[in-house]
């Protein structure tokens, strides 16, 4: 079985290289999504809620249907936002205020996407096992989203 922190390098080698020069905010994230959600073990959920109207809207991800949109401040998506930094939930039944959009989700890591000081939104991603993320993952995906923020134009939609 190969090294988890190894398979992490990967992805975000993965990343770099599947983005190359494109600089399309939803190009970037959709692909972004497809890479988690096909290479990461254990996730039934990977995508974007972006900043729209004082609120995160539903942006490019994979997955079931999932919940369109997020008051700032509600759930781990809008906590993340609202606090400007990454929520690692072993049990998100544990979560005050946890919006369930999928039921089978146990667990879930939001790390928020910061440009200049402006949250542009967040990554979400969830699990269906309790304690799935830990530092490791925690650590690498808040630098996916360092790499993302590094190769694309984000703007935040009206």
């Amino acid at each position: 079985m190969i090294d988890k922190e190894k398979a992490l390098e990967k992805i975000n080698r993965e990343l770099t290289e599947l983005l190359g020069n494109e600089r399309n905010m939803i190009a970037n994230l959709a692909n972004a999504s497809a890479l988690l959600f096909n290479s990461l073990p254990d996730v039934n959920w990977a995508g974007f809620y972006l900043m729209g109207g004082g609120e995160l809207v539903l942006g490019p991800f994979q997955g079931k249907p999932a919940c369109v949109r997020i008051p700032i401040g509600k759930g781990v998506c809008g906590s993340s936002a609202r606090d400007r930094k990454t929520y690692l939930v072993d049990d998100v039944d544990e979560f005050p205020g946890y919006i369930a959009c999928d039921s089978d989700s146990r667990s879930e890591l939001v790390v928020p996407v910061i440009i200049g000081g402006t949250v542009f939104g967040v990554l979400d991603i969830d699990s269906p096992v309790r304690k799935r993320f830990d530092e490791l993952d925690r650590k690498y995906m808040e630098a996916f989203v360092d790499i993302l923020i590094s190769k694309t134009d984000f703007i935040i939609q009206e």
